[in-house]
């Protein structure tokens, strides 16, 4: 018989957030505010912190799009600043 278990919630602290989105305090702060970045948990009088999950999904939502666009053909006209083709 094999169970699986299902992982606890693991709770990032503000440096690791920052580390892992490459992110300034105040960036993540000013993205909160504007609702393009999940809200922190309030652990404790002066602590927060973030689900992993919560900053897992939302590195994911940033890097499809870009990674999509990347892969996406080229066409005529398609030039850099340079005006060469890429």
């Amino acid at each position: 018989m094999n169970e699986t278990h299902p992982r606890a919630p693991s709770i990032l602290r503000r440096a690791q957030v920052q580390a892992r989105t490459g992110l300034s305090r105040s960036t993540i702060y000013q993205y909160i505010q504007d609702g393009h970045f999940p809200a922190p948990l309030q652990l404790g009088p002066r602590a927060v912190g973030w689900l992993e999950s919560d900053v897992s999904a939302w590195i994911a939502g940033r890097t499809s799009p870009a990674r999509s666009a990347s892969r996406a053909p080229r066409t005529a006209g398609d030039e850099g600043r340079d005006g060469n083709s890429r």
